[in-house]
Formats: structure tokens, C-alpha cells, sequence
């Protein structure tokens, strides 16, 4: 299954590269303004956002809405055992270049059990199925993220239509989201129990 998820993640990463500039840009824009009138995140009272590397979809304009409308905001920092940490984020000023080239916090104020009530988190991804199933950025990082968080919050995947498939390959450990935002569509992946009665 390792070489399969490999190959399938190495052929998504070329087509993903081989798009024009101009038209990600487009559906970057749309994706994004998906985002900000997408009924849970206008409901949630926590955001988590990350800093997209490549070609990745950016996530500057829902940071901005987010902090002009109040909401608290968390970027992923990586810790010394390589793992991820959501830390507080008040500005895009607060943002640095840590070990791989990724911007994350500079700052230490992490995530709290209070914080996560009405937490949403955006993550990015490589390929995605209907069901939830994502391939990332293969070193497993929003897999231990998605696990410690557990079940509590609402986990969103942006991503462009055609890194959408019917099926991926997963196994046990693989952590599921519950929305995938396309420049086309918002997809339920049905994987989400009620979450109704957040209050910030």
C-alpha cells in the first residue's frame, strides 16, 4: 500500500504543477471565498489554518477574515520531535520561517482545551477521495494532528477539483476529514456526527 500511496501522490503532485499559474490563482481566489460563507466556519470560534507550501491552495484572504472578525487563530509549529503544535497567531506579522522553509508562529501560546470548542481545521493535502481519505505532504504530520485532536472538531480540506478522486487507498491510522472546499463545490464526506450547540 506504501508504493501505491507514493506513486498516487507523485502523479497528483505533477498534474498539480503542470497547471497554469493564472488558473490556480483563479481557483484559489474561489476556494477561498467558498471558505469564508461556508456555515461552519462562520459558526466556529477557533480557526486553524496552515501556510501553504508549492502549489498549494493559499489561505491568506480566510486568515484575514478570520482575525478582522474576531475568531482566535492558530497556525501548525513543529516541535523538536517533529510534530505538529496549533499555536496563536494574532497577525500575519507574527509568522517566520521555521525548519523546512514553512512559515509557522513565532510565538508559544498553543492551542487549549478551551480553544477547541468551536475549533475548525483547514489542512492541506495532496490527493483526496469523497470519503474523507487525504494523502498529505507524506511525512504524516496532519495524520498525528487530526489523531490528537480527536473528535471534537470539524477538519476541512481545501483543495483544486481534480485532486479529487473516488477512492484512495487508507489504513487504520489515516484520519478522515469531514469537508473538502473545491474551487466547484463543498463535499460532506459524511463522516461528521452533530455538531450543533458551538457557542463562542
Amino acid at each position: 500500500m506504501r508504493e501505491k500511496k507514493h506513486q498516487l501522490r507523485t502523479e497528483a503532485l505533477l498534474r498539480r504543477d503542470a497547471r497554469p499559474s493564472s488558473e490556480l490563482r483563479l481557483w484559489n481566489q474561489q476556494i477561498q471565498e467558498r471558505v469564508v460563507d461556508f456555515l461552519p466556519y462562520l459558526m466556529s470560534c477557533s480557526v486553524a489554518l496552515y501556510s501553504p507550501i508549492g502549489n498549494e491552495i493559499a489561505t491568506e484572504e480566510i486568515r484575514e477574515h478570520a482575525l478582522r472578525t474576531g475568531k482566535k487563530l492558530f497556525y501548525p509549529k513543529l516541535t523538536q520531535g517533529d510534530d505538529l503544535n496549533l499555536v496563536a497567531v494574532n497577525s500575519a506579522e507574527e509568522m517566520r520561517l521555521g525548519r523546512y522553509g514553512i512559515l509557522e508562529p513565532a510565538g508559544n501560546r498553543v492551542l487549549t482545551e478551551e480553544d477547541r470548542e468551536g475549533l475548525i481545521v483547514f489542512v492541506p493535502g495532496v490527493i483526496f477521495d469523497l470519503h474523507g481519505n487525504r494523502l498529505g505532504r507524506g511525512r504524516g504530520w496532519y495524520d498525528r494532528l487530526l489523531k490528537f485532536l480527536g473528535g471534537g472538531p470539524r477538519f476541512a480540506a481545501l483543495a483544486y477539483e481534480f485532486q479529487v478522486v473516488e477512492n484512495l487507498p487508507a489504513e487504520e491510522w489515516d484520519r478522515k476529514v469531514d469537508h473538502i472546499i473545491t474551487e466547484r463545490r463543498i463535499i460532506d464526506c459524511g463522516s461528521i456526527p452533530s455538531r450543533s450547540g458551538w457557542v463562542c
